[in-house]
């Protein structure tokens, strides 16, 4: 309603009274704009400017993944319906079988689906917007004690990573995780400034929802900050240490009331936990997500062990194959660019923030590239946006400090050795794909020597060739993975692997005989990613630009039965797995079904009469169906088929009292009625067999449970 303006002396008193009012929001909007008093009018105008072209970049073609990795989206799905289902992360909403992590990264997306519907924007664009905020913080942890350019590039380099442009448009959890991390560091350097207790203790509440997030991998980065601030801290050591048990209480607190809860809650009235062989969401966390990550002994898992299934372990390991791509433009930089920052601050006190700073980013780069480098077990090219934040942050910290001592020749001569040793790595890297671009490689050479010869000279040229030569070596550091990144957000990406950037020769990261090395990014040229997305939702694209077939498993319609086989042997979408409608096919471990209208109407009949309306091996197949319908499915075995979940007798029963509809044959390698399974999946897929009769509906393998034969 439009609001009348009182006439006369009311008039007048209604426009004095709303002056404050006024004055204040306009001083809040030049406060947003303007910044801090002591900034030049650039800084604000450009940190919003980085923040809204990130959420651009990210947002450009989202719906293109459908909805990405649907064994999560089927867990969002289950979660926007049923409340319990969302406490406990469980993959269909009467609350069968968990995800095989905890469940904090799915409830900003089970959120936006209850409130908005589903479909691929509502599910990826809280991803989105964490990339934003991650964004956002790291910028504003760098510029606190470095300068607003440190800040800007350090955001710029984070969000043209290309592992960063892949993962914030995707519903893995590793987007929250990069986000808690870097608000991690954040908040212990805050707290280093003053020996704050509360930023302390925020750290460690924000580890703990890391904790919630992927479970032990929060904790890679508690060694070396603790060590920081147990040294650094300007306090007597006994509150040091009395802070970080402080710290140390928050963590568990805030990472500790679900599992508390999970595990006290009768097992009878709950789901299953995923990836656990003993229904425990602790034996999850030490076991398949914890040691076993480490040692490759990862009980149910489909591979890992002494570097020949989930790659080849060793120091290069992030910078080999296609995994260098991901995540390693800049890599070499940051850690020449951290031992040159610790170099300056060396003579500091043991006080300084900007040596602690350089400790806090360089050691949570240093110990979680390590884990990444020489874990055996479960390991993926997209693992390494962990890394993204920390190589960001030492690189805007380092580049603008070696500025400030640009008078000197001999810190001159390391900015110019850091640049053109950035553009030959970026030539190595470019030539990874020969046919990606080939006027960049040169492109990239010439200009990364032409910066580094005019930083070496520009100190007696002026401050204008300066600043030309110092502009013209960011642009060059940042155009491979820009370029990678314009790849990545231009295509869509879906299934359980995806990689960004163009396929890669010589890829080393992934499990053997599917994503990882070889030509194409896998051994027997399995693409990393190329798993398919299962079911997708309308409106999603089929094509990336200009037509062009989408890479890392998006939707491909080209009217196919959805039936292929994958190389490596694993059925699923293949080259001609369809978009919603367009066959029937059954699922495999990493990428979902394509499930066509004939199954969809078949599983949506008399839905309401059943609590699952199907029963499947492995939680992709099952998701693709789920998501399909609308309707719970159960998924036998959880992820890899391999958790004993149901047992035979369990689902025996669940069929004796009619909870379940159908059996979908199919999802793993070698067909059958469910070969994907362990020995619970393997038996009541048997005894399926056995008991019902086969018929095809659509392309799919249905068994109708409540007719024997």
């Amino acid at each position: 309603m439009t609001r009348l303006l009182p006439a006369g002396a009311d008039a007048v008193a209604g426009a004095a009274a709303d002056a404050p009012d006024r004055r204040a929001r306009n001083g809040v909007a030049a406060r947003l704009w303007r910044g801090r008093e002591a900034d030049a009018r650039w800084v604000r105008p450009a940190f919003l400017a980085l923040l809204a072209a990130t959420a651009l970049l990210y947002l450009w073609n989202l719906s293109a993944s459908g909805y990405a990795n649907s064994f999560y989206s089927a867990a969002v799905q289950a979660g926007s319906e049923s409340w319990k289902a969302f406490f406990f992360g469980s993959s269909d909403a009467a609350g069968s079988i968990t995800v095989d992590k905890p469940p904090a990264a799915l409830w900003p997306m089970a959120l936006s689906v209850r409130l908005f519907g589903l479909g691929s924007w509502q599910i990826l664009v809280p991803e989105v917007l964490m990339g934003v905020a991650t964004v956002g913080v790291l910028y504003a942890a760098v510029r606190r004690r470095f300068t607003p350019a440190a800040g800007l590039i350090a955001g710029a380099v984070l969000a043209l990573t290309p592992v960063a442009a892949l993962m914030f448009r995707f519903n893995n959890p590793d987007a929250l995780l990069a986000l808690l991390m870097t608000v991690t560091v954040y908040c212990v350097l805050r707290a280093l400034e003053g020996a704050r207790t509360k930023w302390l203790v925020w750290a460690g509440v924000a580890v703990g929802l890391a904790f919630l997030t992927k479970t032990l991998q929060a904790f890679l980065v508690l060694p070396p900050l603790a060590l920081v601030y147990a040294v650094c801290a300007p306090a007597a050591l006994r509150r040091r240490l009395g802070q970080l048990a402080l710290a140390g209480l928050a963590v568990v607190v805030s990472g500790g009331w679900w599992v508390a809860i999970v595990e006290l809650w009768p097992a009878s009235s709950r789901p299953y936990i995923g990836g656990s062989q003993n229904n425990s969401f602790l034996e999850l966390t030490f076991g398949y997500n914890g040691l076993g990550r480490i040692n490759g002994e990862e009980t149910g898992s489909v591979g890992g062990g002494g570097g020949g299934g989930w790659g080849e372990t060793g120091i290069d390991r992030l910078f080999a194959g296609n995994i260098g791509g991901q995540i390693a433009w800049l890599l070499p930089a940051a850690l020449l660019l951290l031992v040159a920052g610790l170099v300056l601050t060396g003579r500091a006190d043991r006080t300084d923030t900007a040596r602690a700073a350089f400790l806090a980013w360089g050691g949570a780069l240093l110990t979680t590239a390590a884990i990444f480098s020489f874990m055996a077990g479960i390991f993926h090219e997209y693992y390494t946006v962990a890394l993204a934040p920390y190589i960001a942050a030492l690189v805007g910290t380092g580049a603008t400090m070696l500025w400030e001592e640009r008078a000197k020749p001999a810190w001159a001569a390391v900015l110019a050795a850091t640049v053109a040793l950035t553009a030959w790595w970026s030539y190595v890297l470019l030539g990874r794909s020969a046919d990606y671009l080939p006027w960049l490689r040169p492109v990239v050479l010439a200009g990364g020597l032409v910066s580094a010869v005019a930083l070496l000279v520009a100190v007696r040229a002026g401050r204008r060739t300066a600043l030309a030569a110092a502009a013209l070596g960011l642009a060059v550091s940042l155009a491979g993975p820009a370029a990678y990144s314009l790849t990545t957000v231009g295509e869509g990406h879906a299934g359980s692997i995806v990689t960004a950037g163009p396929a890669v020769a010589g890829g080393r990261g992934g499990p053997g005989g599917f994503p990882g090395g070889g030509p194409g990014g896998g051994p027997g040229g399995f693409r990393g990613g190329d798993g398919g997305a299962g079911t997708q939702p309308p409106g999603a694209q089929s094509t990336g630009p200009g037509g062009a077939q989408p890479r890392g498993g998006a939707v491909q319609d080209q009217g196919g039965s959805g039936q292929s086989q994958a190389p490596g042997g694993f059925p699923g979408r293949g080259e001609d797995g369809g978009a919603r409608g367009t066959g029937g096919g059954m699922g495999g471990l990493l990428n979902g079904a394509d499930v066509g209208a004939e199954a969809e109407a078949a599983l949506k009949k008399a839905a309401d009469a059943y609590t699952w309306v199907a029963a499947a091996v492995g939680s992709q197949n099952a998701a693709s169906y789920q998501l399909a319908t609308g309707e719970p499915v159960m998924a036998i075995g959880g992820f890899n088929g391999s958790d004993p979940s149901p047992t035979l007798d369990r689902f025996k029963q669940y069929v004796a009292e009619g909870r379940i509809h159908f059996f979908i044959g199919g999802g793993g390698p070698g067909g059958g009625a469910g070969s994907l399974g362990g020995n619970a999946g393997s038996a009541i897929a048997a005894w399926v067999q056995e008991t019902f009769t086969e018929v095809t509906v659509g392309g799919a393998t249905l068994y109708d449970l409540t007719a024997a034969k």
